[in-house]
């Protein structure tokens, strides 16, 4: 059986970011390994290839479980207009990853 699953979070980009005409909200997507609550691979709303890559180096092989140290490496590291927004959505996967955690094991 497989062991990762894919969830997203979201959050308002500031007015002035191209993130908020293209797509509204900043989302990001990520596949997490439900064993080890490690983020295995992410990718972001965002408009350059590089702000993916920088992204996926942040997140990817850390525990979704420790959002604050997530958000402190993006406070730290991320300074980008969309860093609240980033931070943000972090959050938000944290907090859905832990309600389904919560969720009792499906009978089969």
């Amino acid at each position: 059986m497989p062991t990762t699953i894919y969830l997203t979070g979201e959050a308002k980009a500031p007015h002035n970011n191209p993130i908020t005409s293209q797509w509204g909200l900043f989302f990001i997507g990520l596949v997490v390994d439900t064993e080890s609550h490690v983020i295995r691979a992410a990718d972001c709303t965002a408009t350059l290839t590089l702000t993916v890559e920088f992204v996926r180096e942040l997140l990817v092989g850390r525990s979704l479980l420790d959002d604050d140290a997530l958000v402190g490496a993006i406070t730290d590291r991320y300074h980008g207009s969309s860093q609240r927004a980033l931070a943000a959505s972090v959050r938000s996967a944290a907090a859905k990853y832990r309600d389904l955690s919560a969720l009792p094991e499906q009978a089969t």
